[in-house]
């Protein structure tokens, strides 16, 4: 039994937050060194085999959701929590104590002042609420007043602030879920496994001068898994906006361009594609052209390969592959009007444009988080700007007042401050005398 006291105490103790706070600093440090999710041959051309082998063995390489890493959350929150528990009916009995004069009348104080004739302008001076009348011991006549007892409440509505914080971000990351949609205006994707679909509703990409990109602007819809709901909002990058619980980000750009295969001269099919994607032939599936890279203004330098001269489309060509039966049969750049041959096949390029990639991450812990951040900010407040004060006063037999005041936080700035704005008040009071 006294073993399970003295673990219960160690894991409920100060010295024990301090210490899990150590390591869970040097384990962010060490971990922010090494570059995450990385795979075992890409350590191994840094760090060697052995560090490569060590760092895969403590899950160094995705740390933020290593065992070891949750484990020290996990007893942080513990402790957290046991704290905040345990000091509770302490804090509690405290609370109500600081409203009562019978647990400060005989007390010394931390300020004092003596022979005050009219103690009810010593208390206005400091700002007190009217004084309530008490008897004080041996039947002396006694005033007492006390404000601002919520600050009692600071450190433990810090502590429960920042373990709703830990705790929404441990489980935000444990269970979130991220994808990714990309696409050109009038596509509809569907989000994942969520059951909702996202319409990209416009997309313009702002230029500078020299032709750097600016800003992305998107312009999308999400509707609903019944189609009944929809909601529209503009994300562009370092803005993204919320919708039905989803967060969606204004990742990145890349160029598409549509399709056209014709049978024999006939029209067969027409898609936009993007860069990366590929197209297999209707009518012949073994048969994929696949769009490599688009260039808006085509340069062939000998020996360098193909690349872009500016941003503008003043010289478009398009990079592909022909692929058969998942052989690569042809690899070339088909420039603006010019026409690629397969057999009875013709593949034309046209309307090069840009596409959006949206990042959607859903986190269902966001609000936990929240309220944590809020906890903490709340409880900083308490603890630094909003000081526990009694004042009271107890009549001598020959008619006199003596003030005494506490403050839990003041210390010796509330004794000068009680000095302060109290003595002008005796001594009004003498001179009135």
């Amino acid at each position: 039994m006294n073993t399970f006291r003295k673990i219960w105490k160690f894991l409920s103790s100060m010295r024990f937050a301090i210490l899990l706070l150590v390591v869970l600093a040097v384990a962010c440090s060490v971990s922010s060194l090494i570059t995450q999710g990385q795979s075992y041959e890409w350590y191994a051309q840094r760090y060697s085999e052995r560090g490569a082998a060590l760092i895969v063995a403590l899950h160094m390489d995705d740390a933020y959701h290593s065992g070891w890493f949750i484990a020290i959350n996990g007893f942080l929150c513990l402790n957290l929590l046991l704290c905040n528990v345990l000091r509770l009916p302490q804090l509690v009995r405290r609370w109500r104590a600081h409203a009562r004069p019978d647990s400060v009348l005989s007390a010394e104080g931390d300020a004092v002042l003596e022979r005050v004739a009219d103690p009810g302008a010593v208390f206005a001076r400091l700002r007190m609420p009217a004084p309530a009348a008490c008897e004080a011991e041996g039947g002396a006549e006694a005033l007492f007043a006390s404000k601002h007892r919520a600050g009692l409440w600071g450190a433990w509505v810090c502590h429960l602030g920042i373990l709703l914080l830990i705790l929404g971000f441990g489980l935000g990351q444990l269970t979130q879920a991220q994808y990714t949609v990309y696409g050109v205006p009038g596509d509809v994707k569907p989000i994942g496994d969520t059951g909702y679909a996202l319409t990209i509703d416009s997309f313009e990409v702002g230029l500078r001068d020299d032709d750097t990109v600016e800003q992305y602007t998107a312009g999308i819809t999400v509707t609903d898994a019944s189609g009944a709901e929809a909601r529209s909002a503009e994300i562009s990058v370092n803005y993204p906006a919320t919708l039905f619980g989803m967060k969606f980000f204004q990742n990145s750009t890349g160029w598409a361009a549509r399709m056209n295969v014709a049978e024999n001269g006939a029209p067969l099919q027409s898609q936009v594609v993007c860069a990366g994607e590929f197209l297999a032939v209707e009518d012949k599936p073994d048969l994929v052209i696949a769009l490599n890279a688009f260039y808006p203004d085509y340069v062939l330098t000998p020996g360098a390969g193909p690349s872009t001269a500016s941003g503008q489309l003043n010289n478009p060509a398009y990079l592909y592959s022909v692929y058969y039966q998942g052989q690569l049969i042809g690899m070339n750049a088909l420039l603006a009007g010019e026409e690629l041959t397969i057999d009875e096949y013709t593949v034309t390029f046209t309307e090069p444009q840009s596409y959006t990639l949206i990042q959607v991450k859903r986190d269902r812990f966001t609000w936990l988080a929240l309220l944590g951040g809020l906890c903490t900010m709340l409880g900083l407040a308490l603890a630094f700007y909003v000081q526990p004060v009694r004042v009271w006063a107890i009549r001598s037999p020959e008619g006199d007042w003596t003030v005494r005041g506490a403050c839990r936080k003041g210390g010796a700035l509330f004794r000068q401050r009680f000095e302060a704005l109290a003595e002008p008040s005796k001594e009004n009071d003498h001179a009135t005398d």
